[in-house]
């Protein structure tokens, strides 16, 4: 389950958010293969190594095969490319999400619908290239969680097929509303909507776990865009992260739930602790008690993950008598298990053996 995080300090847009992801160990081959199959020629992915502002980084272009004049493809005519295309479907699927929902604020800002837009730069093949070969690129790291960092916004003005438009553009802000972004000190467009259609996407698309893991850090890259600023990198790093490795202890939060039965025939408790284990409990265990009256009974304990709280105790309730059960947090801790095969002079016995620090 990978973590992969976007923080940008000059930007954000199709063409960076490739040249990073290639950086991270994608081979480029392998997404120029992937986009052949959309049936409109060779792509070529050429990568550039630069320095900018005292940053290395990646700087990609994508020259495809055939040059088109001025495209206008509308979401009908990208989605006909896409889906013929022999790409994995998680990769078909995702790029179509990013399409759609650039379409989507396009629309919005300019008072029409998602299949009327007419997608003038974005509909280039170049364009569409740099889309699909990012969700691919994304697929092929095995990525399940995306983060952003705030995106750079600058002020000014850019010029379009509609006419001078303010920066941010209309759909960037529309893209990135609810998102965290940062106003600059630059004149010119530094998020696109294909990079704010992108991220905003996976971010949606792979969210954050709402207590994040223990990460290691695998691999950083950078993706260098074609602008020279006055006080920063055109740059957008990308780090991709995986679980940290469990130690060879490893204290774990631990739920408790407990009930004492005192009418209850032992064929059923033993059936309903053989129904606990089935179902996730981590141990269920059943201990003689004496109980009010002198009256001999049974503690049922059961200890799980708190993940599976609900479940087990429906089933506690479904297959014993109690009106009631305790339940408390814990803490336990783990040894690393390993199992060997030892030879003895009755044959090969398999044996369970626990680490502890530099022993067993």
């Amino acid at each position: 389950m990978r973590t992969l995080r976007f923080d940008s300090v000059g930007g954000a847009s199709g063409n960076m958010i490739l040249a990073a992801l290639t950086g991270l160990g994608i081979d480029p081959a392998t997404i120029e293969a992937g986009l052949d199959t959309l049936g409109v020629g060779h792509f070529t992915l050429a990568l550039t190594t630069r320095v900018d502002h005292g940053l290395e980084g990646r700087h990609l272009e994508v020259h495809p095969a055939h040059h088109e004049h001025q495209p206008h493809r509308n979401l009908e005519d990208i989605r006909n490319l896409v889906t013929r295309s022999t790409l994995p479907a998680p990769v078909r699927e995702l790029s179509m999400q990013v399409f759609e929902r650039l379409a989507v604020a396009e629309a919005t800002v300019h008072g029409t619908t998602p299949d009327a837009v007419h997608f003038h730069e974005v509909g280039a093949l170049d364009a569409i290239a740099d889309i699909v070969g990012s969700c691919y690129a994304l697929h092929s790291l095995n990525v399940r969680h995306v983060l952003l960092g705030p995106m750079p916004l600058a002020p000014g003005t850019i010029q379009t097929h509609h006419g001078t438009l303010p920066l941010p553009a209309p759909a960037v802000v529309e893209l990135l509303k609810g998102m965290a972004v940062t106003n600059v000190d630059e004149n010119t467009e530094l998020v696109t909507p294909t990079g704010a259609a992108l991220l905003v996407t996976w971010a949606k698309q792979f969210p954050a776990t709402p207590s994040p893991e223990s990460l290691t850090l695998v691999a950083s890259a950078n993706g260098l865009g074609s602008r020279t600023l006055n006080h920063r990198s055109n740059a957008l790093r990308a780090t991709l992260m995986e679980p940290a490795p469990v130690p060879e202890t490893e204290p774990g939060a631990c739920l408790v739930m407990e009930c004492n039965l005192d009418d209850t025939v032992p064929e059923l408790i033993g059936s309903c602790v053989n129904r606990l284990m089935e179902n996730g409990a981590l141990d269920a265990f059943t201990t003689a008690i004496q109980m009010k009256k002198q009256r001999p009974g049974t503690l049922l304990t059961v200890l799980c993950d708190p993940s599976r709280r609900d479940t087990l105790l429906d089933l506690i309730f479904r297959e014993t008598t109690t009106f009631g059960v305790r339940e408390h947090l814990t803490q336990r801790t783990m040894l690393k298990r390993r199992m060997i095969t030892v030879t003895t002079p009755y044959g090969d016995i398999p044996v369970k053996q626990g680490l502890w620090k530099d022993g067993i």
